[in-house]
């Protein structure tokens, strides 16, 4: 999960991200356009996020089209899930101390 996360810290992967989930498969090129900087350095943001499985890319002659990869994204929910399941575990249990105390004061 860290590679995962680290890989969204950078605000241009994070929107990167975002793009994609907007626009589906796009070619690198077209996905660089809003971003303020180099396609070289958006080429090294691609090849971030795809280490991290956030992105695949693909080669159809001259194209490059990059596009999610909903795996990570699966990976990300059940993460998540066992996360938010531990938190009301534990508020559960506070709860049932607060109520307690609050029966035997």
């Amino acid at each position: 999960m860290e590679q995962t996360f680290a890989a969204l810290a950078d605000p241009t992967r994070l929107g990167i991200v975002m793009r994609l989930a907007e626009t589906g498969e796009i070619d690198a090129t077209d996905l660089a356009r809003p971003f303020a900087i180099s396609a070289p350095a958006v080429s090294r943001h691609l090849k971030v996020l795809e280490q991290a499985g956030w992105v695949t890319r693909r080669r159809i002659g001259t194209r490059r089209p990059v596009r999610l990869d909903p795996a990570r994204l699966d990976e990300v929910q059940v993460w998540t899930g066992r996360l938010r399941a531990a938190l009301a575990a534990n508020y559960a249990r506070l709860d049932a101390l607060l109520d307690s105390e609050k029966d035997n004061p």
